[in-house]
């Protein structure tokens, strides 16, 4: 099984790269979605460390704003709560998908969070500020203050492209990068495959 992790800024589009590969994604922006949804007993721990801001289940994003945009200290608080939680998600997503060719990580902060192995394929995703700031402003609660934050706790991204095996310009129509994943996809299974004789 290879293990692909897509890194790269916010909205720089890495979960479209993700879904790109057709192979299982394990998403943990989706998976976070779903812990402050369904998870009581995170929102017993966040309700005990921030009362201020988290006081209804499930956990509404406005709080959790209001918390981060009131002091970035608690932006550390929250991930302290929440990261072990999706690390877990994550082991019984690799579990699961064992017989997988590839699986593909789209963590934000996975280079931060030291979730990368030295056999991962790191693939960042780059995109011009232009078409990311388009891509944020889509979102429902377009925030810069709460953005400036997050790219903030992200490593510096020329840091994080030194570090990646491969790069996309993710900055053309989805068919163009239908066929750029492509052929990234045959490039690793081709180096994998050479690797083993």
């Amino acid at each position: 099984m290879i293990r692909i992790a897509v890194i790269g800024g916010i909205g720089s589009g890495k979960s479209f790269i993700s879904k790109l590969f057709s192979y299982p994604v394990f998403n943990a922006d989706n998976e976070v979605k779903h812990i402050y949804k369904k998870n009581k007993s995170c929102f017993n721990q966040m309700k005990k460390k921030l009362p201020k801001f988290i006081k209804s289940f499930p956990i509404q994003k406005k709080e959790l704003m209001s918390a981060i945009n009131s002091n970035k200290k608690n932006l550390k608080i929250i991930s302290k709560i929440v990261h072990p939680l999706v690390r877990k998600k994550m082991t019984k997503f690799i579990n699961k998908n064992k017989k997988s060719r590839m699986i593909i990580f789209d963590i934000p902060l996975f280079i931060e969070n030291k979730l990368n192995k030295k056999e991962d394929v790191i693939i960042f995703v780059n995109s011009k500020a232009s078409k990311v700031l388009k891509r944020l402003k889509k979102r429902p609660n377009f925030n810069k203050k709460l953005i400036k934050s997050l790219k903030e706790s992200q490593f510096i991204l020329s840091k994080k492209r030194r570090l990646s095996d491969y790069v996309i310009n993710n900055n053309f129509s989805a068919g163009v990068m239908k066929k750029k994943v492509k052929l990234i996809k045959k490039k690793i299974l081709n180096e994998r495959n050479s690797s083993r004789y």
